[in-house]
């Protein structure tokens, strides 16, 4: 048995190196992600509810529960509550600039009822994919007669429950115009809530799932946007995912990363055409 740390004796519950590297190992396999040691803290507190829900007394007693019959339904919580889940309405919003020139042209030579799709590839809390709908919506007047959806997956379901209700408290609506928040929402009067009209609902789907999984999508995309989800992905799995992203877009498609990313690795897949955006080498 190892010692205990100070930081045990501070703490709620028994947390070792050992039950640290069984968890890291078991989120690395299922997601992709990389928890280094200094994320120890990190994960601590992102399940020690789950501890107390669950009226375990040590992460010794949870890992058993992962190992057991019932592991399957705590693993998918173990992995929401690990996701880091940071977003905000118009994140970014060079991306959304060129979004709409670029869907405004694409949409314009297009023939009546083009097939035009967008996936938001770690959607959140779904501000991503609704802001991609304004953006649309707003620029792109011949909108309604073409085919167009956007799908919004994430791996974390709650999240995605959540992105599906369009249901935001008024102080999470930072980034949104006066006007975008009268056009797009409705105010609860009960509570300061803002929640997305069903003209903006209806473009999207939201979906739970894992990157690293099966795709069932069928067709091409026009556009990506894959942000701040890559720098938890070790190399090799970073470059099977551009890789799968690669085939996933159409011609000329687009690919959107966060500002801390960068694929200039994968020259041969994707050429650069601005900051973190990226077109599809065919």
């Amino acid at each position: 048995m190892l010692a205990s740390t100070e930081n045990d004796r501070e703490r709620e519950f028994r947390f070792r190196k050992q039950e640290f590297d069984y968890l890291a190992d078991l989120i690395r396999r299922n997601t992709g992600i990389v928890l280094a040691d200094h994320k120890q803290d990190m994960v601590y507190s992102r399940l020690v509810r789950r501890l107390r829900e669950l009226k375990l007394d040590s992460f010794e007693a949870y890992c058993s529960r992962l190992e057991s019959t019932e592991g399957g339904d705590e693993l998918g919580k173990l992995i929401n509550a690990i996701t880091t889940n940071l977003t905000r309405f118009f994140r970014e919003s060079h991306h959304f600039e060129h979004l709409a020139k670029t869907t405004q042209e694409s949409l314009s030579r297009a023939g009546p009822r083009s097939r035009f799709r967008i996936w938001s590839a770690g959607c959140s809390s779904g501000e991503e994919p609704y802001s991609i709908a304004m953006t649309v919506s707003e620029h792109c007047h011949s909108l309604r007669g073409h085919d167009f959806r956007i799908l919004a997956s994430d791996l974390d379901s709650d999240m995605v429950s959540r992105g599906a209700s369009g249901r935001y408290p008024v102080k999470e609506t930072d980034g949104l115009s006066k006007a975008q928040i009268a056009k797009w929402g409705n105010r609860s009067k009960e509570a300061p809530y803002f929640t997305m009209k069903s003209e903006l609902k209806d473009l999207i789907v939201f979906k739970q799932l894992n990157l690293l999984g099966p795709w069932p999508m069928t067709g091409t995309f026009n556009a990506i946007f894959c942000r701040n989800v890559m720098i938890y992905f070790d190399g090799p799995t970073k470059s099977r995912l551009l890789s799968r992203f690669h085939e996933a877009l159409g011609p000329g498609g687009w690919l959107y990363i966060g500002h801390s990313e960068t694929i200039l690795e994968e020259r041969n897949l994707f050429e650069p055409m601005g900051r973190t955006i990226y077109r599809k080498i065919s």
